[in-house]
């Protein structure tokens, strides 16, 4: 039959240390009760040197763990409380009554407020709150940027009370991570990121942190989802949780049952701004590198290919003539990135990198991202049905900027609308007018009709149709004949590359030729 242990029964197998069985709040074994686990063959697997007994029933933890006051008694001393003081222009402006000209209380009035206007130019102190967390006993601290962002003075609190400033090694806006030094010579506890990769939709974890001032405070919950992107930056790839996070726990740790770091507690989706139970942190294996490399050079170092990419659609796919939704389109081209050096297009679908298979942006931008500045990474297109493999040196991320270009001003002539688009050429007063860069052309939007189809695809008044189906437009005259040889062709989808006004990206639009206006019928 079998063994009872507090209610639980056990299949026969070799003897076991009931003690042993008692540490089952997470249906785990403490290692020194690795020999006498009594899970027998198959029944016990090791996860980081602890072992973990398939015998334990599954339900066991549904109600979760019976306490994490050990763990949260040896975490506390390395998670720390942070504030930040900033100084801003209090500028106050009273508005002079207004008086009849020449009464007497008119230069009373001039002479009153002009007065307390130019002594009410003062700063004033704007303080927030925030959490950290150790990580090098030399005085290194992770937290958010958003935490110390403009921050004139940032004060820790250590778990003792004692307080001390801190100045910032490095900080990451892409990610909202930053790392921070002090100068103490007391003893620091530290904690240590874990990679993230063994947490699993179930997994109990626990965030420390300074909920509204609240030093100190354990909360405990279940990671929700993984990869969940809130739209907050280009690598959005967030730990969901439901363990209580509020204002002050930014910055802070989310830990498993090991003690490990496995995020950096960032933000909340909450209309009153407390805990509604959709909190989300940096997983580790992206704040950990991200770190390391502010530690190591002040500042990030993410690989960089000078290209602009959009999610492939189903309509996109159809217009270009592909299989499957799937991979990333290139809408714009770094005349000096890398991509333009090995070749790359305009047009050009990626959907493999380096062996990686690329679905959509974000696996894109994580997988450049994290290559090695200078090593060749091997791209995997489509270019207008065919599939080939590129090889682009990975540059350093930098940021470029259009050169706009000044000219004469020459007529534009308004042509017949298409798609709801009053389309004209593109000239240097319309170049001005709407910051468009010199390497820019093709064929001007000149006003989009409310309720077009064009306004419904998000086209607006100063973009510029550079390409129709990957080939360069001209003049509205060339686009309206390249449309008509489409639809004779039978082609039902056709795709548009716009440049934006203002210095924007680029950008393809696909538009079904049998929803065309009535008018170009």
């Amino acid at each position: 039959m079998g063994s009872r242990v507090d209610g639980y029964l056990f299949r026969e197998g070799p003897p076991f240390d009931v003690h042993a069985y008692k540490c089952r709040a997470f249906g785990l074994i403490r290692p020194s009760h690795r020999a006498d686990t009594g899970c027998g063959d198959g029944r016990a697997r090791e996860r980081r040197g602890v072992v973990q007994c398939d015998a334990v029933v599954a339900h066991e933890t549904e109600h979760g763990p019976k306490s994490v006051a050990d763990l949260a008694e040896r975490l506390m001393p390395a998670v720390v409380n942070i504030s930040t003081r900033s100084f801003v222009e209090a500028k106050g402006s009273i508005p002079i009554p207004k008086v009849p000209e020449g009464s007497p209380f008119q230069e009373f009035f001039e002479d009153f407020f002009e007065k307390n206007q130019q002594s009410g130019n003062r700063q004033r102190s704007v303080q927030s709150l925030g959490s950290g967390f150790i990580v090098d006993a030399s005085g290194l601290i992770v937290t958010n940027n958003h935490v110390i962002s403009g921050a004139d003075r940032i004060t820790i609190t250590f778990s003792d009370g004692s307080e001390t400033d801190a100045e910032v090694v490095g900080r990451d806006t892409k990610t909202d991570l930053a790392l921070l030094k002090v100068e103490t010579s007391k003893p620091l506890a530290t904690v240590a990121f874990e990679a993230d990769k063994d947490i699993r939709v179930g997994d109990w974890v626990m965030a420390i942190g300074n909920p509204f001032g609240l030093g100190g405070s354990v909360s405990i919950g279940i990671v929700s989802a993984r990869n969940r992107d809130i739209n907050t930056g280009p690598y959005d790839s967030f730990i969901q949780t439901d363990a209580s996070i509020n204002r002050g726990n930014s910055g802070g740790p989310l830990f498993d049952m090991y003690g490990n770091v496995v995020g950096v507690n960032t933000a909340i989706i909450s209309q009153s701004g407390a805990s509604i139970g959709l909190g989300f942190a940096i997983p580790s294996n992206i704040a950990g590198k991200v770190i390391d490399q502010l530690q190591t050079y002040g500042e990030t170092r993410r690989g960089w290919l000078g290209i602009r990419i959009q999610q492939v659609s189903g309509e996109l796919a159809e217009g270009l003539g592909l299989g499957e939704a799937s991979g990333v389109l290139i809408s714009w081209i770094n005349e000096d990135g890398p991509a333009q050096a090995a070749g790359l297009q305009a047009g050009d679908v990626i959907v493999g990198y380096n062996g990686q298979k690329v679905e959509e942006v974000r696996d894109l931008t994580r997988f450049v991202a994290d290559t090695t500045i200078g090593e060749t990474a091997q791209v995997d297109i489509i270019r207008k049905g065919t599939a080939m493999t590129v090889p682009v040196v990975v540059g350093h991320m930098e940021t470029s900027e259009l050169e706009l270009s000044p000219g004469q001003d020459e007529p534009a002539e308004i042509r017949p609308e298409l798609f709801g688009m009053s389309l004209s050429k593109l000239t240097e007063a319309e170049r001005r007018k709407h910051n468009l860069g010199k390497a820019v052309e093709g064929v001007v939007v000149h006003s989009v009709e409310a309720g077009s189809i064009a306004d419904a695809k998000g086209v607006k008044e100063g973009m510029v149709i550079v390409e129709m189906d990957q080939t360069i437009v001209s003049t509205p005259e060339d686009l309206m004949a390249k449309i008509d040889a489409k639809r004779e062709e039978g082609k039902k989808t056709i795709v548009f590359l716009f440049a934006q006004p203002d210095g924007g990206e680029f950008i393809f639009v696909p538009m079904k030729l049998d929803e065309q206006d009535p008018a170009m019928d």
